[in-house]
């Protein structure tokens, strides 16, 4: 399963900002959404070190570094995390980056992290609990005792109900040139569906289409909230948009 996502996200690491009406905002507006949960939670930006342990190019580590939190961040993406170390690079943020797999964060050679955020539904990717349940004790493995984990995903418990088969399209214009994003979602079962993006572009000569595809598992909140007990976190609770500010609900828990 890793070598799959691994695919998707390094097919996806050059276009991923394309999702985005304008990326640049998004980093701006997520990392308010979280600096507000983390200095609650954590203190004040400078003294928090926080791992990003599913950064994909950026989009949340970047936006914290920038508001002074201490960031590093990994993924399992190779291509990303060389697109997330040019996109810091060029903003002058020192963020240090690693290639790694959450079931193994060894790599990561600092520890006792007073926060730890897996954001952008990156957890359903694991296709059964053993997996998930290896990926949060590794989490846990990296965070001192009464460090924060901060996770989202997307609002299963009534997607599962839904069962949408596509989303959007949504249409965007950028130097006069027109994008259109959506998804296609085939359920193979109750709790599983393989996930198409597409990314229409209008080009010089026409249009172009780029197709990436994932699978995911619809991970209900009860569901996640057991896993991370099991994992050695309590206090698990969740936040949603409206108090959050972020696009998708948002759990937090404590390490034990």
């Amino acid at each position: 399963m890793a070598d799959d996502i691994k695919r998707f996200y390094d097919g996806l690491a050059a276009d991923y900002h394309l999702i985005f009406e304008d990326w640049n905002a998004s980093i701006s507006r997520q990392s308010a959404a979280l600096a507000t949960i983390l200095e609650r939670e954590c203190g004040t930006p400078h003294a928090v070190r926080v791992l990003d342990c599913a950064c994909g190019i950026g989009t949340q580590a970047l936006g914290l570094a920038s508001r002074g939190f201490r960031i590093t961040g990994s993924d399992l993406s190779p291509s990303s995390i060389e697109r997330a170390r040019a996109e810091a690079e060029r903003r002058a943020l020192k963020i240090p980056f690693y290639v790694a797999d959450m079931l193994d964060l060894t790599v990561i050679p600092d520890g006792d992290f007073d926060a730890v955020v897996c954001m952008d539904n990156a957890l359903p990717h694991f296709e059964s609990p053993e997996p998930l349940g290896e990926a949060l004790t590794q989490i846990r493995k990296k965070l001192r005792s009464a460090a924060v984990f901060i996770a989202s995903i997307r609002d299963y418990d009534r997607l599962v109900q839904e069962r949408p088969a596509v989303q959007g399209p949504t249409f965007y214009t950028e130097e006069k040139k027109r994008r259109m994003v959506h998804q296609v979602w085939d359920w193979i079962d109750d709790w599983h569906y393989t996930f198409h993006l597409y990314i229409t572009r209008q080009v010089h000569d026409g249009w172009e289409t780029q197709h990436y595809v994932s699978n995911y598992r619809a991970l209900l909140r009860v569901e996640l909230s057991h896993a991370l007990k099991i994992a050695g976190f309590t206090k698990c609770r969740w936040l949603f948009e409206e108090k959050s500010g972020f696009y998708q609900p948002i759990i937090l828990a404590t390490a034990q």
